[in-house]
């Protein structure tokens, strides 16, 4: 069965045929660490990273790239405004993003990479641009020529016009066209900066994603994700840079998730809305987060209430309940037998996952799916009332409920957490074991807590921890 995404670019759903047969190469848009992400990061993160688990279900092998933007004005601001440096704190809020993608269950990247680890690349890829007649230098700072590219706007569905017109531009006496947007910014002092051919500086927000993509992927991908808010200007200047530096496609399917409101009000610190990811998932735990944020079609904006997460947090219950159910059972059940699985069974099992397969394949429809994990849970509760249950059966149904959980990144049988109490014994003995300079030891035990759900956060009054 073939796969249907929705194509930003085309503005409609089209088969997914990647460039290579078998291989799909992805790129999805990650954060910039000056801050723990908020509820609506944890959106993207959690859809693509569902997308990522489906491909792989239907037997391709996925390549996923997120990057992480560890230098930007908001990284120098905040590291001047708490006296450490930019370098220092992106590595903080590295590991705070990523403790929170491991408590939703996403997966890593197969590759994360660093602005800060692709300075030579982005010097490179600017510079050819330049070469090409596309960006040019001015007192230190590289501006890409939006008016070169004839296409520019093709993503945004807007002519150059309208773009120059409607959008936020920074105004500068430097540019040649106010919807020039900047390669590399010519360093301030006590800024972090790199040597280039234009003098001490950094790069533009744009030209990493650009830059990262290439270095990983190649010149053209097949998926590049990330939030609807990115779609102008970010992923227009990636197209607009990637395309004229390569004379190839950039991307050959561009998929946006819509945004997260809060209580039906756009999230936003003014309001006192702003909720992070991390206190979600402290309170709540991060498979009820993940399980809410696939019961809405990852396409249009999402609404986040207690009332809402209070009906998530019952249908899981429901669905993890079933799970369960089938495990207490198999004591009790008749043995295998020659025949094997029922005719009945074979084919309720059968008609779910093909229906399951479906409402994936139709562009990533996870409110679909999670109705037939519903479905599954009826099926199961309604063949447990029987009391001639078999084990084959038992296990097609407990085989199913895996397959499918598997696929939305859902753990349905959670390990019991570590006692306040032992999580405080074992962080003294880290403590112990790095005193004594035994860092593999003390690694050790970090991993363990990791592994337990345990965020350990070293700070200067002293090893804090919290659960995910």
């Amino acid at each position: 069965m073939s796969i249907r995404l929705y194509n930003t670019m085309t503005k409609q759903k089209e088969v997914f045929v990647p460039l290579e047969e078998g291989k799909v190469k992805m790129y999805v848009c990650g954060p910039t660490v000056y801050n723990y992400i908020h509820i609506g990061n944890s959106r993207p993160a959690i859809i693509f990273d569902t997308l990522r688990r489906f491909l792989k279900y239907r037997g391709y092998e996925v390549t996923f790239v997120q990057n992480i933007t560890d230098v930007d004005d908001k990284l120098i601001r905040r590291a001047n405004e708490e006296e450490t440096t930019v370098h220092e704190l992106a590595d903080r809020y590295t590991d705070a993003y990523n403790a929170d993608l491991q408590g939703l269950n996403v997966l890593p990247p197969d590759i994360q990479p660093r602005v800060m680890n692709t300075i030579p690349e982005i010097i490179e890829f600017i510079s050819g641009l330049i070469e090409k007649g596309f960006a040019y230098e001015s007192e230190g700072d590289v501006y890409f020529r939006t008016n070169r590219f004839e296409e520019y706007g093709k993503l945004s569905h807007q002519p150059l016009e309208d773009l120059q017109a409607g959008a936020r531009i920074e105004i500068s006496e430097k540019k040649e066209n106010p919807l020039d947007f900047a390669l590399w910014k010519a360093a301030k002092p006590g800024e972090i900066s790199w040597e280039s051919p234009w003098g001490q500086g950094r790069p533009g927000w744009h030209i990493e994603c650009s830059a990262m993509a290439l270095k990983f992927l190649g010149e053209t991908i097949d998926i590049h994700a990330g939030g609807t808010d990115l779609t102008f200007p970010h992923h227009e200047n990636e197209i607009a840079q990637s395309e004229c530096y390569t004379g190839k496609v950039f991307a050959r399917y561009w998929l946006h998730n819509g945004m997260l409101n809060i209580n039906n009000e756009k999230m936003s610190k003014s309001l006192g809305n702003f909720v992070l990811a991390k206190d979600l998932i402290g309170q709540h735990g991060g498979q009820l987060i993940r399980f809410f944020m696939l019961t809405g079609h990852y396409r249009g904006p999402i609404n986040f209430s207690s009332e809402l997460l209070e009906q998530a947090a019952n249908g899981l219950e429901r669905i993890k309940n079933a799970y369960t159910s089938i495990g207490h059972r198999f004591t009790t059940a008749r043995p295998e037998e020659p025949n094997g699985l029922a005719e009945e069974q074979a084919r309720i099992v059968s008609e779910l996952r093909q229906r399951f397969i479906e409402e994936l394949s139709d562009d990533i429809n996870t409110a679909n799916a999670i109705t037939v994990l519903f479905d599954l849970a009826k099926e199961v509760n309604l063949y447990l009332r029987n009391d001639n249950v078999g084990v084959i059966e038992l296990r097609a149904y407990k085989e199913l409920f895996e397959e499918m959980s598997e696929v939305l990144g859902l753990i349905l049988v959670e390990e019991a957490p570590l006692l306040a109490e032992e999580v405080e014994a074992l962080i003294v003995e880290r403590t112990e074991a790095r005193k004594s300079r035994n860092f593999a030891r003390a690694d050790e035990i970090r991993d363990l807590l990791t592994e337990k759900g345990i965020i350990l956060e070293d700070t200067p009054q002293g090893v804090r921890w919290r659960r995910k």
